[in-house]
């Protein structure tokens, strides 16, 4: 390690003059030999690189939504090639390079980081050896060797001996616990900001190689930190912890503010806009306004999730706009369906007797004045007439009735064609 880290020693200079100069505003306020002026001058120094690392952030967000853009292609490439994977990597690769995405963008902010993590680890070491090093001279090393961490000197490491600890004022089990407990801290957070990216902000339906290796990546992340994390001098320990937090707190915000499509946390992003939306009637916010923009913007192509939030909208009776807001619209639902027309719904089939019924009446309303009294007395008369038949024996009549059958027709007696006749 002690290698590694001399291979960034040009930059340990400029280290160690943000270090001391965050130590003299700290030590007026804790002690010049305190923990608190040293600790919090690393952590100062973190907060003060990740500052100047947001516009590479930025980028590495943007090329994340590029891979997210290219899930469907993709998926697809899969499917066509799934029997020649060779084929399949090649095609991968293509397509990243004619979009121009890069899929190891995740892992820019920790490669750029390096160089100050090696840096502080070969000032640390220093003064662990009692060696001057950049602008800590022999006075301000002194100062650093004083000074304890939850009593763990800031250039211990879990893996030194008793004499070593010792000499720095301190024990061997103070070291080891405050050293193993900020190791499992850094681990565990490391873990769990790459598991909230896994499972709110990746879009599951879609199995590419890019979720393979964020998968990879979220398991041996944690093992690399956790097994290098005994050699680290607790000040390291606490500049990458303190890294850690930062990002994690960075990408839930990331996440709660523009996830990505298709993913968990655009369901519960988009709830949170409809139910602010439903309590104060419009959309609130440039970030928000440009959201429902761009779902208006993608038409039939919008997923489940931002049908189901214009369908929401549409339940509260309105419609989302062009420009990102929203307006009370009759049309409301018909923008729920993506514009297509309402389905034209069917009467409903009415009973056979009733149907009978309604041609009788209908036949009878032609007719008029004595017309409709022949009608009447016509069909009194053929009733009359049915009524006055004798009855036959059960064999004549059936044999009658199937003489009298037409073809096609039912054989047997039949049943009268209007229900009035009793």
């Amino acid at each position: 390690m002690d290698t590694i880290a001399s291979l960034f020693s040009f930059i340990t200079t400029p280290v160690s003059w943000v270090i001391v100069q965050f130590h003299k505003l700290y030590g007026a306020l804790f002690g010049d030999d305190t923990g608190w002026a040293w600790g919090l001058s690393i952590v100062s120094l973190v907060v003060l690189i990740r500052i100047c690392l947001i516009p590479l952030f930025v980028k590495q967000i943007k090329s994340t939504r590029n891979m997210q853009v290219l899930q469907p292609k993709m998926k697809a490439i899969q499917e066509r090639y799934k029997n020649d994977k060779q084929r399949q990597s090649e095609e991968m690769m293509k397509l990243y390079k004619e979009t121009g995405t890069n899929p190891l963008s995740s892992c820019l902010p920790i490669l750029a980081q390096s160089p100050f993590f090696f840096a502080l680890y070969h000032v640390l070491s220093s003064i662990a050896s009692g060696k001057t090093i950049g602008v800590i001279d022999q006075p301000l090393l002194d100062s650093a060797r004083q000074a304890h961490i939850f009593g763990a000197p800031l250039a211990a490491k879990f893996m030194d001996s008793e004499e070593k600890v010792a000499a720095l004022g301190a024990s061997l089990t103070d070291v080891r616990v405050v050293t193993a407990i900020m190791i499992v801290m850094m681990s565990a957070s490391q873990f769990f900001t790459q598991r909230q990216l896994m499972t709110k902000n990746v879009d599951l339906t879609v199995k590419t190689p890019y979720m393979q290796q964020q998968k990879m990546l979220m398991y041996i992340f944690p093992v690399i930190f956790a097994v290098m994390g005994i050699n680290f001098p607790v000040g390291v320990l606490v500049y990458w912890l303190t890294t850690n937090v930062w990002t994690m707190g960075q990408q839930m915000y990331v996440i709660n503010q523009n996830p990505t499509p298709g993913s968990k946390a655009q369901d519960q992003y988009l709830g949170r806009v409809l139910k602010s939306v439903s309590s104060h009637g419009q959309v609130r916010g440039r970030t928000r306004r440009n959201t429902v923009k761009a779902i208006v913007a993608k038409g039939p192509d919008r997923n489940d999730i931002e049908r189901k939030f214009i369908t929401g909208l549409a339940k509260l009776g309105l419609a989302a706009q062009e420009d990102g807001t929203v307006a009370k619209s009759d049309a409301a639902v018909l923008e729920a369906e993506g514009g297509a027309a309402p389905k034209r719904q069917q009467p409903k089939r009415q009973p056979k007797a009733k149907r009978h019924t309604a041609a009788t009446h209908a036949g009878t309303a032609k007719g008029s004045g004595s017309t409709g009294s022949e009608s009447k007395t016509s069909l009194e008369k053929h009733d009359a007439s049915q009524d006055d038949k004798p009855k036959a024996s059960g064999k004549s009549a059936a044999s009658g009735s199937s003489r009298q059958a037409k073809s096609g027709q039912r054989k047997g007696p039949q049943r009268p064609k209007h229900p009035s006749k009793k």
